[in-house]
């Protein structure tokens, strides 16, 4: 059958993956499974029970939950009624919620769990258009999604639903997508059935996916990221199993061997940091071995460029180490996609080299996601670069200043309600703007080298790439976060955040005592250590860009207090300002 609507891929699953576990989550501390049939049962249910609401087509569905099953319920069935679902993140602060609530006028939300209705119970009186709350989970007082479940079967009428879901045509609009931002009111991005629907089939053979594959699921699905990851599993028939949280995923990995998931640089760059504490905890022949193997998977290339003698130690590292990081995430991955900022080449040699291919894209929420990725034959990929450009798109490098344009079916409808600021990203000829600058490697392979905000100049007119630096800065596992600053300045410097329970290991294996998390951000043997990274990584970078000054904060930047997106990227400006003394300093003598 042809696929023109999202939710058609319920029925297509139905000729060939009609599967008992297509969801899955952790309820009580075990797995619980949902047919397939469960799935589609329980979406007509929330179709049926919206309609009995009285809310008609058009009217949106605001979710604001973690990842689980019963998001998907909502989001399928609230598309079969043509009502657009708003995703809105769980941490999102105060102002922005209220805005966006009322900038879609969503009548329903179905949330989660007590501190996000705390939130919106601080709010009502300023929610005009908010009529209904459920909650997922059990909270006194709140109505349970069980009950409008029940209250959907009460008022069940598939044949409305069918009606309804018969005149859904794949240019009307399927989701809208409140993108955070760096700075100004969140812009509600608006995505079309098509917008999803293109980028999955264009991705459809990114893996070898079979019906027997299972995949884990931590992003957020409030992200376009994973929810296109989750349409895809969806569309090849592929097990979702969503992870209790960021701290469980090893663990999760371990028990249900998933076959891939996709991630952000800071969760693998989290997963590096676990590996080479293991390592260093070793002594002997078992140390040396380690190091050799690690030493080795940082030189790995593409296409058998390392030799056969390079490929016999591999052989024989995988043997003795390898093997054993890719049982420490389940034993079965085929494949890890990373995407949301650009990753440093040595993870993906590290992870490609160990058997875990690790495959980096390139995409925004106005694309509905992928604009190019890498795959998985060696001469389609490389090191360094977001991958080749899907095929049912175009993109080209602006003459004038190097930012990347594309165009294509995947590409948004626009913002909602805004259309002053589609105009302001979307020209005339249809290309829109995407605000990073890159290049074409060998006409093939597409490179991000900068975001044209975040570029900044100093006092001598050189142009400086912050993110290139941080980059380099955050390859030591004792920096969790950090912020290069120097725009206008004679100098580079830099904001870091140091991670304490990397420094508390290596404390408890160097017999330091520990003196305190308030304290131990100050001690002299953790700024010997950065201090140590900061003048390996200068030696490697020009004069201009060279981090001379740094300054530890005892602080921890989140989305929660405002410093990163919910897709952990910094915002650049109220950190900026939260640190502005800190800045003075840094600055306020010369070098």
């Amino acid at each position: 059958m042809e696929l023109k609507r999202v939710f058609d891929i319920l029925d297509k699953l139905k000729t060939y993956a009609p599967k008992d576990n297509i969801l899955n989550a952790k309820e009580n501390k075990k797995w619980v499974k949902y047919s397939l049939n469960d799935f589609v049962h329980t979406a007509n249910y929330v179709g049926s029970g919206l309609l009995h609401l009285g809310l008609n087509k058009g009217d949106t569905i605001a979710l604001m939950a973690g990842n689980m099953p019963q998001w998907n319920f909502v989001d399928y069935g609230s598309q079969q009624v043509a009502m657009p679902s708003v995703p809105i993140y769980p941490t999102i602060n105060n102002d922005d919620l209220k805005y966006i609530l009322n900038h879609c006028e969503a009548k329903i939300i179905f949330i989660s769990d007590r501190a996000v209705y705390k939130k919106i119970d601080s709010l009502k009186s300023e929610l005009p258009h908010l009529k209904h709350i459920y909650s997922f989970n059990k909270i006194e007082g709140v109505a349970s999604f069980a009950e409008f479940i029940e209250l959907g079967k009460q008022h069940f009428n598939l044949a409305q639903i069918d009606k309804i879901k018969h005149g859904v045509q794949e240019n009307d609009l399927l989701t809208i997508l409140y993108t955070s931002g760096t700075t100004g009111q969140p812009k509600g991005v608006m995505l079309s059935h098509k917008n999803l629907l293109s980028n999955v089939l264009i991705c459809q053979d990114i893996a070898p996916f079979t019906t027997e594959w299972r995949a884990l699921s931590f992003l957020p699905l409030n992200h376009v990221y994973e929810r296109f990851l989750n349409t895809l599993y969806l569309f090849h028939g592929v097990s979702i199993f969503y992870a209790e949280s960021f701290e469980s995923i090893g663990e999760n990995c371990r028990e249900i061997h998933p076959h891939m998931f996709v991630a952000v640089p800071r969760v693998l760059e989290r997963v590096l940091d676990r590996i080479t504490s293991a390592g260093e905890k070793l002594s002997g022949i078992k140390k040396k071995i380690f190091d050799w193997s690690f030493r080795l998977a940082e030189k790995y290339e593409l296409q058998n460029a390392n030799g056969l003698w390079y490929d016999i130690q591999r052989r024989i590292c995988d043997k003795l180490v390898y093997q054993k990081w890719r049982e420490a995430v389940g034993g079965e991955i085929q494949i890890i996609v990373s995407g949301g900022a650009a990753i440093n080449p040595r993870l993906e040699r590290i992870f490609t080299c160990a058997g875990l291919n690790l495959l980096q894209g390139y995409g925004l929420t106005e694309t509905c996601v992928v604009v190019s990725v890498n795959r998985l034959e060696d001469n389609r990929r490389m090191f360094g670069s977001v991958g080749m450009v899907i095929e049912n798109s175009e993109v080209k490098i602006a003459e004038e200043d190097g930012e990347i344009l594309m165009k294509g079916p995947s590409l948004m409808l626009g913002y909602y309600k805004n259309p002053e600021a589609t105009a302001e990203v979307i020209d005339n000829e249809g290309w829109f703007h995407t605000g990073d600058v890159g290049v074409f490697v060998e006409n093939k392979f597409l490179k991000i080298t900068d975001r044209k905000k975040e570029i900044f100049k100093n006092s001598a007119g050189k142009y400086i790439s912050p993110v290139l630096i941080e980059n380099k800065l955050k390859e030591c596992k004792y920096i969790e976060q950090c912020m290069v600053v120097g725009e206008g300045q004679k100098f580079v410097s830099a904001i870091i955040v140091v991670s304490l329970s990397s420094f508390k290991e290596y404390c408890n294996d160097h017999k330091i005592e520990w003196l305190g998390d308030l304290e131990m951000p100050g001690h002299e043997e953790l700024k010997k250590l950065i201090d140590a990274h900061i003048r390996k990584i200068n030696a490697g970078l020009a004069p201009f860009e060279q981090v001379k000054r740094h300054q530890i904060i005892h602080s921890v930047w989140s989305v929660e207090t405002g410093e990163i997106t919910p897709k952990l990227s910094l915002r650049r400006k109220v950190i900026a300002q939260k640190h502005l003394g800190i800045i003075h300093k840094i600055f306020g003598e010369e070098a």
